[in-house]
């Protein structure tokens, strides 16, 4: 009965830190023991010096997958600002690998970079092509028109919120907790 009692204050404690509930909890566990192949960590989730953890645990996988739940219908108009920055705070900082609140051209590169190495099509000069027309398209949001001369350092946070202003990520940005018994129903 002890390590039952432990198990379910560990569920609430995780439900308090992540906002899913029990039920999802137990479908992203299951999610995880199908990506880490039934190991206590997943492993390589990025190559290279990002500065992101080489292996992750459930607790970990669970903190990452809490910036993607969905908007609660309950929220107000600040509730569902404060997510939505949330989750750009989140993706910046999987672009600016060395976190010193800058995304560079050249973290940028290794991002679209490394997004881009699985398709066969794309040659990796192409894909610094992409991300060199990205980051002049963000210089000219964030400075309008520069002189010549003017270099452009890179992405800040305040950047990055104006480059998506009037981009629904709220909608697009979130997990999908699907209805099993809904599921075998349509089987």
């Amino acid at each position: 009965m002890g390590a039952a009692h432990s198990a379910s204050e560990e569920v609430r404690e995780l439900e308090g830190k992540t906002g899913f509930s029990s039920d999802q909890i137990e479908q992203l566990h299951r999610r995880f023991k199908q990506l880490s192949g039934d190991q206590p960590t997943i492993r390589n989730l990025r190559k290279g010096p990002s500065g992101l953890a080489d292996e992750i645990n459930f607790e970990d996988f669970l903190t990452i997958m809490s910036y993607f739940r969905p908007i609660d219908t309950t929220m107000d108009e600040e509730q569902v600002e404060l997510s939505r920055k949330e989750k750009l705070r989140f993706l910046f900082h999987m672009y600016d690998s060395d976190s010193d609140g800058r995304i560079t051209l050249e973290e940028y590169r290794n991002v679209v970079e490394e997004l881009l190495s699985g398709n066969p099509h794309i040659e990796k000069e192409s894909a610094r092509s992409i991300a060199d027309g990205a980051m002049m398209e963000a210089a000219s949001v964030c400075m309008g028109q520069m002189e010549p001369d003017q270099v452009y350092e890179g992405i800040t946070f305040e950047d990055f919120l104006k480059i998506w202003q009037g981009i629904d990520i709220e909608t697009k940005m979130h997990v999908r907790f699907l209805n099993m018994e809904a599921m075998a129903l349509c089987h």
